[in-house]
């Protein structure tokens, strides 16, 4: 987010219900075009609000990284963030994505708007590791860097979207993969396969949601509980913040990685799992319904999400924050939390989204048969 994060996305960073709905979790450029304006004011203005959300606080969380060594509050509000802001985008990606089959149109969408990103993203990812840290960094389109695993792994959910839509209890099986997946460290990293299987619940959730499930969390009533939720979840992460493992958040390694026995990744995935969902519906619930000045940014989130790595990760081969101490306070927190919402907001904007388009949104009918090239 995405990726993601659509991405944190798409995303961002990060297909629709009808074939002529715009899609979040994907470029959605489709205000930029005039022969597809009248698909454009059918955006919805909520979930729009939602993917830039999402987008900021994936962006913020990967800047406290460098500088939350040492504080415990700072650690406690990353756990927090990292326990919903990605299955949040997910969901949202999953629910778009209800309609997708192995159309001729929509396999196009897909390989033109996950697949043709994740390649270009992710050769230009490991170029940028190479020439600003690691010149013997490897280019490898099967070991994902950083971000581009969410469109990685998009593109496999969307692929497998037939299956769980014909299932008679789709989100449990998923759940038992994603713990299966948790304990078995033999997976390896092809296509970063660990993360991709851990955060299946998440799509596959989204896909079983409904309209009706949105309004139901935008009601009054879980808007107010919805406060002492996330204030208890931040107190019990401050009390967890030194007796947790982060890697459980990242959801790329198994349990036995992390020195854990293998019964214990399935009890983590339960329970983070409950605990990303109830977070995810306070979240939902705070998403304003009306338009506001940030709705535009909704449709771009999917360049905030891939662009924002390049502004983190720059930081961090810098060593700007080595060679300034005081960073690392809750003065250097803010100080990056407030950059790095600017930073994605900007990469969010109109004219970065049409610059991109040519990566994210690609025209390639030349690639396809004539039927799959009418969308």
């Amino acid at each position: 987010m995405f990726h993601a994060p659509h991405a944190f996305q798409r995303a961002p960073l990060p297909s629709a219900t009808r074939e002529s709905e715009p899609r979040p979790d994907a470029p959605a450029t489709t205000a930029d075009r005039p022969d597809q304006a009248a698909a454009a004011k059918r955006r919805d203005a909520y979930f729009d609000n939602a993917k830039y959300l999402a987008i900021v606080l994936v962006a913020v969380a990967h800047s406290w990284v460098p500088v939350m060594d040492g504080s415990r509050a700072a650690r406690a509000l990353y756990m927090v963030t990292y326990t919903f802001h990605m299955p949040a985008f997910i969901i949202i990606s999953g629910y778009f994505s209800r309609s997708f089959d192995l159309s001729p149109a929509k396999v196009k969408r897909l390989v033109t708007g996950v697949a043709v990103p994740y390649v270009v993203f992710e050769t230009g990812y490991s170029l940028f590791r190479r020439y600003v840290d690691d010149p013997d960094a490897p280019v490898s389109l099967t070991e994902p860097w950083y971000l581009t695993w969410f469109l990685a792994a998009l593109f496999i959910w969307r692929l497998t979207t037939p299956i769980w839509q014909n299932l008679r209890h789709p989100l449990a099986v998923s759940l038992v993969i994603a713990c299966l997946a948790s304990f078995a460290p033999s997976i390896g990293d092809d296509l970063d396969l660990p993360r991709v299987l851990q955060f299946l619940p998440f799509f596959v959730l989204g896909l079983r949601l409904t309209p009706e499930h949105f309004r139901l969390v935008r009601r009054r009533e879980v808007r107010i509980l919805a406060v002492p939720l996330v204030l208890g979840a931040v107190v019990f992460a401050y009390w967890a913040a030194h007796r947790m493992q982060l890697g459980w958040f990242l959801r790329n390694s198994s349990a036995q990685d992390m020195g854990n026995p293998w019964w214990f990744g399935a009890v983590m995935t339960l329970a983070l799992f409950g605990c990303a969902v109830l977070l995810t519906a306070a979240f939902l619930s705070w998403v304003p319904r009306r338009r506001m000045w940030f709705t535009v940014l909704g449709a771009g989130t999917i360049c905030g999400y891939l662009l924002h790595g390049f502004m983190v990760k720059g930081v961090e081969y810098s060593g700007l924050v080595d060679r300034n101490e005081w960073l690392v306070s809750p003065t250097g927190l803010v100080l990056f939390s407030v950059v790095a919402s600017a930073g994605v907001t900007l990469m969010c904007t109109p004219p970065v989204r049409r610059a991109l388009r040519c990566v994210t949104e690609p025209d390639m009918d030349w690639a396809f048969r004539r039927d799959a090239a009418r969308i």
